[in-house]
Formats: C-alpha cells, sequence, structure tokens
C-alpha cells in the first residue's frame, strides 16, 4: 500500500520559504524528522498568495532537506495542475494541458533540486480535459506514484480505467479536506475542492488529508467556518475523550482521522514548535473503533 513505512502524519511545507524560513525551518523540520516523520507535503502553487512566494515552499523544503541529508530518503509529495490565482499565479484557462503539467514537473524538480518525485498529484481538476490527455504526461519517468487533490471520485474512476487499459500507472491516492469537524460549505461553492464525504470512503482509494486540524477548532479557536451545533458537540466529544488519554482535543480529532476504514495519512502545517510537538504525539494515538463511532454518531452516552 501507497502509505506503507510512512510516518502517520505528513508535514504540510505550504509555510516553508514565507512564514518560516532559514534556520527557523531547518530546526522545525529536524524535530519532525526526529520524531520518525518522513512525508513531506508541498506544491508548485506554494505560496503565491504571498508578493513574491511562488515556488518559494518547494525551493526551502528542497534546501532544508539537503542540508539534514536527507533529500534523497524524504517521500516528497509536491502537486502540479493548478488554474490561476490572483496576480502572483497566471496561468492558462487549459491548465492540465500536457505541455503546462510537463513544465510544472520540471520547475518542481528544480526548485526541490530532486530528480524524481515520489508522489506527484493533480493539484485541480478542470473537469473537461479528456484523462487520457492528461495521464500521459503523469507516465514521466521522473514520477513515482501519482494521485489526484480535489478531484470527484467519478474522474478518478474514469482514470484509472483508461490507465488500466493502456498499460499505464493510474491514480493510487487522492488528497481532499477532512477533519472530524464538517465545514459550512459545500463543493457548489468552490466546485475545484472536494471535503470527505461517506463517497470517498466508500470508493476506497487512500486518502490524504489537508486541513486536518480544522484550523484549530478542536484547541477552541473561533473558526467560523466551523461553527455549527453537530461540530460544537463533535468538540465537546473530543474534549471528553481527550480527558480520559491525557491527551488533546486536536489529537483526538487526528486518531479519528487514523481510524476511518480506508488507508489515511492526516497532513498538518504549522509554524509554532509546541503546537509541532502537540501534532506529533498524536501518531502513538490509536482510538477504539467504538470511540470513534461516537465522536461523530448520535448517542450521547460515553463509549464502553
Amino acid at each position: 500500500m501507497i502509505f506503507d513505512d510512512l510516518f502517520p502524519l505528513g508535514y504540510g511545507a505550504g509555510s516553508l520559504g514565507t512564514a518560516l524560513t532559514g534556520d527557523d525551518a531547518t530546526r522545525h523540520v529536524a524535530i519532525y524528522l526526529e520524531a520518525g516523520g518522513n512525508i513531506f507535503d508541498t506544491a508548485h502553487v506554494y505560496a503565491c498568495w504571498q508578493s513574491g512566494g511562488v515556488g518559494a515552499s518547494e525551493r526551502e523544503l528542497g534546501r532544508v532537506l539537503k542540508q539534514l541529508g536527507v533529500l534523497e530518503s524524504a517521500v516528497i509529495v509536491t502537486k502540479g495542475g493548478h488554474p490561476a490565482f490572483g496576480t502572483e499565479y497566471p496561468r492558462p484557462a487549459h491548465f492540465l494541458a500536457p505541455e503546462v503539467l510537463e513544465q510544472d514537473i520540471t520547475e518542481s524538480c528544480e526548485r526541490l533540486g530532486v530528480e524524481r518525485i515520489p508522489i506527484y498529484l493533480l493539484h485541480r481538476d478542470d473537469g473537461i480535459t479528456p484523462v487520457s490527455e492528461l495521464l500521459e504526461p503523469l507516465q514521466d519517468a521522473r514520477l513515482g506514484a501519482i494521485g489526484v487533490s480535489n478531484w470527484s471520485v467519478e474522474r478518478i474512476a474514469e482514470a484509472n480505467a483508461v490507465a488500466a487499459a493502456q498499460g499505464w500507472k493510474g491514480f493510487a491516492l487522492s488528497q481532499i479536506q477532512g477533519s472530524l469537524a464538517t465545514p459550512t460549505w459545500s463543493v457548489t461553492d468552490d466546485p475545484t475542492t472536494r471535503y470527505l464525504i461517506l463517497t470517498e470512503i466508500a470508493f476506497g482509494l487512500p486518502l490524504m488529508f489537508y486541513s486536518a486540524t480544522a484550523g484549530g477548532y478542536f484547541a477552541g479557536k473561533a473558526a467560523r467556518l466551523y461553527d455549527t451545533p453537530d461540530n460544537a458537540i463533535r468538540r465537546k466529544r473530543a474534549e471528553h475523550l481527550a480527558m480520559q488519554y491525557g491527551a488533546t482535543a486536536t489529537q483526538i480529532a487526528l486518531a479519528w482521522l487514523r481510524s476511518l476504514p480506508v488507508p489515511t495519512l492526516p497532513l498538518f502545517g504549522t509554524t509554532k514548535e509546541a503546537h509541532l510537538q502537540e501534532i506529533l504525539s498524536a501518531a502513538l494515538l490509536t482510538l477504539t473503533p467504538d470511540e470513534a463511532a461516537w465522536l461523530t454518531e448520535g448517542d450521547t452516552s460515553a463509549p464502553a
């Protein structure tokens, strides 16, 4: 399986090169490595939300991993094929065209300082490009496993059927937004994103989750996106289990993602060392099936 031999929590490197740079970035990544961490998530588009930030995450991640002597052994996940994002990241309308993907792959390899990317994901789906057209450049020898981010299960199934017929590599994992708290938006609000729902679980493809800590919701932060009565109940239940385990509600929420009935790997992103240590401790926490079910189901009595 694709997540075999990987640390159960992935380091989200979106802040590297902007909010976290130099010695601070190196120390931060070193802490993760010392805990046994070995998987890092970045993207061609990161961090275009800051002026001059395009490519900063990949460049800084490559620099840090090289400095720490693990650039060749680390499992780097990067993503290409993203639509335009503000003025910092202009893109063609056909952002999944083969020539665009090939350029994205080349630039990511150069920024990271690697000849091969262990896991490569298509960052968004335009919904119209024939899957055979976008699959062919992903057979590049510079790429290991391939997958998608924010794709519907219908498009993944279509692509994998074509890949099987052509004898090509198909998509081996899906990265979507997912946490114990359900956000208030729906796919119709932004059709380029996907959130964990029963369909994704039933499809059976290994899942990698971004926004796994729900923006600090389980740490008590006022997160408007998650401010619902159902989520408030889930947070109280997570706090209840946390007291029993001598843990935090955030750690319980991450353990819940890892309890789902498909292979899962939650990602985290933080610039705070104390928060990093808290997150890493969640790797040691395993919920019973009854505890995991109780966090989201209607029975108000605590699990046995």
